[in-house]
């Protein structure tokens, strides 16, 4: 392998961009090529790169020794088979979310790069970000006590898809840093939704998960609300934590606030006791997460080590969506989340 990393990127919409961008200006990395079925986009985004082969066909990307990772960053419903094929032609891969749609198609990627020792990545973007590392450790240190539950909000009047609804859209990013926070998979899962706009899109969807230990998770994702949110609050038996990522400089907030419980219970009101102490506003590094997120792709292939978001990660998200998915169409009925297969875990 040469000294940089040679990477493709396979879609260069308007997240590819962002990608392409990325991988041009990475230290140890080397864009060999972009590749677009569009052809206006990718004379587009080749015109921004001299010396960046453009190129139609993920075939000929499968096939040039020059790549050793590629980056699918196409529609969902081509993850797959895009997937696969590079894969299968001994590259690393490094998709977008959700990995897949169906919850059979992760799998056989996960055997896929199992078996071949194959870095397989997703692109759960949030757990790069440096205030997420930092709730993960409060968490992992014990600052925050035992975890009670965590909600997520993801919530604006925002662009309406017609292709996917606000479950498949949105939700991914908070399951995957509900999942990474918590560090298990919940037992089940209940999601109720509504089409208000169009129908069979919800546009609206509230997902509960039900985790080992009584932990509880809530996630509230949709595009048509009043107020633009990215909010994530996490509460503990010692500490209570907040990441607002729309607050453009004090991303995470620790509140001293709980209920105490006093040694020798007399009556109710002697019981239990509020505490209500300091806050504090942690520095938390301004760092791109999309940056960190594709040095670490590289890292990955130049020193085989298994990515923070890898492909049992893009599973074990997959099959919360999978579960909330059915559970949205009968109505809120629970689904249970059966363990991964032991070949893949």
């Amino acid at each position: 392998m040469s000294e940089r990393v040679g990477i493709s990127v396979v879609g260069t919409g308007d997240w590819g961009a962002n990608l392409v961008r990325n991988f041009a200006n990475l230290p140890g990395a080397q864009l060999v090529s972009v590749c677009d079925a569009d052809p206006k986009r990718l004379a587009k985004t080749a015109a921004q790169y001299p010396g960046v082969k453009a190129v139609a066909d993920v075939a000929d990307v499968a096939a040039d020794p020059a790549v050793q990772g590629v980056v699918v960053a196409s529609s969902a419903v081509s993850h797959y088979p895009l997937a696969r094929t590079l894969l299968a032609a001994g590259k690393d891969v490094y998709v977008e979310k959700p990995i897949t749609l169906e919850v059979a198609h992760a799998e056989e990627l996960c055997r896929m790069a199992k078996a071949d020792g194959r870095i397989l990545m997703v692109g759960h973007l949030l757990l790069y970000h440096p205030a997420v590392a930092y709730m993960k450790q409060l968490i992992d240190q014990g600052t925050v006590g035992d975890v009670f539950y965590v909600l997520c909000q993801r919530v604006n009047l925002g662009k309406v898809r017609k292709d996917e609804n606000a479950l498949w859209s949105f939700a991914p990013h908070d399951l995957s840093v509900v999942l990474h926070l918590l560090g298990s998979e919940p037992v089940d899962v209940v999601a109720r939704g509504a089409a208000f706009l169009q129908d069979g899109v919800e546009d609206v969807v509230f997902v509960d998960l039900r985790f080992p230990n009584g932990k509880m998770a809530h996630v509230h994702v949709s595009w048509l609300d009043p107020h633009k949110e990215r909010k994530v609050t996490v509460v503990g038996s010692k500490k209570m934590v907040v990441f607002d990522d729309m607050n453009p400089s004090e991303k995470i907030t620790i509140y001293d606030k709980g209920v105490d419980r006093a040694g020798e219970v007399v009556s109710y009101g002697e019981m239990l006791t509020i505490r209500s102490g300091d806050i504090l506003i942690p520095k938390v590094p301004q760092q791109e997460p999309l940056r960190l997120e594709c040095l670490h792709f590289v890292e990955c292939i130049r020193d085989r080590k298994r990515p923070l978001t890898d492909g049992v990660g893009g599973l074990r998200v997959v099959k919360v969506l999978d579960a909330a998915q059915r559970s949205l169409k009968s109505g809120g009925a629970p689904v249970a989340i059966a363990p991964l297969p032991q070949e893949v875990a």
